[in-house]
């Protein structure tokens, strides 16, 4: 496959990290105005770095458009003339809609919007995906570059802004839990880096049990509360302090956040 990103700043960069990882391209244009950001993938084979946008879409077959979105329509209308009906057109810009994608190249392109998180840099993401009418038969091409870069699944294009929080921001928001289990295990007494690798290996575990077993959260909970033990104990004052709706009521506060971009 022959690709090009467009923007590479934290997700851009994140993705070529991926797709670099995994060897899975024929050749990949990574395109920016500023081309010292992405100097770390200059000496890898089949990589090319620009800062010429139309010579990366017209070298490629998939164009990544990784921009924040008061950049996103700038830039499409700058390549537009040189997108043909053969390129797949792949936007990762929160809040910026399929239509106003095809509003500037036009609605006979395939269009999908992609909605990765950051540790696709690992293989890691959950990526959301969404097609224009054309586009859904590119969708299972879409599905398998990001399927090597983590986990995909596609959603109607409504509920891409519902997705941009609860995998993009949730990255955030399950770190900073990370954080906080780490600080109370200084706390009891350990040393920040053994509590970091402790809070750190557990979230994974707890994670990965839940992957793996395909069991739902409460059974796993059940399997790990006696009674009148420590950890019921434990629960129930996090659950007095507020920890579920605190969670609950942040996921929808950056909800109502990006709906807010989104009619600015």
């Amino acid at each position: 496959m022959k690709i090009a990103i467009i923007g590479t700043g934290n997700l851009g960069s994140s993705i070529a990290k991926g797709l670099i990882g995994n060897k899975s391209f024929s050749s990949l244009y990574l395109s920016d105005k500023n081309t010292s950001a992405v100097k770390a993938f200059e000496d890898e084979d089949y990589v090319t770095i620009t800062s010429d946008n139309v010579l990366a879409v017209e070298s490629s077959d998939i164009v990544i458009f990784a921009l924040q979105p008061r950049h996103i329509d700038t830039v499409l209308e700058s390549v537009s003339s040189h997108i043909t009906n053969n390129h797949v057109v792949m936007s990762v810009a929160a809040g910026f809609e399929i239509s106003k994608i095809e509003s500037i190249v036009g609605s006979d392109k395939n269009v999908i919007r992609v909605m990765p998180n950051t540790a696709i840099s690992i293989g890691k993401s959950m990526t959301c995906l969404a097609a224009n009418d054309k586009g859904q038969d590119k969708i299972e091409l879409a599905k398998n570059i990001f399927n090597q870069l983590g986990t995909t699944m596609v959603i109607p294009e409504e509920q891409i802004q519902a997705a941009t929080v609860i995998c993009a921001s949730g990255i955030a928001f399950w770190m900073r839990l990370v954080r906080a289990t780490t600080q109370g295990a200084i706390q009891l007494g350990f040393e920040a880096h053994e509590a970091h690798e402790l809070a750190l290996q557990t979230c994974y575990g707890a994670a990965s049990l839940l992957k793996e077993s395909g069991r739902h959260p409460e059974e796993e909970i059940d399997r790990v509360t006696t009674p009148s033990g420590c950890t019921i104990e434990g629960l129930n004052e996090m659950e007095h302090q507020g920890l579920s709706s605190s969670l609950i009521k942040g996921i929808n506060a950056s909800f109502e956040k990006i709906n807010q971009l989104k009619k600015s």
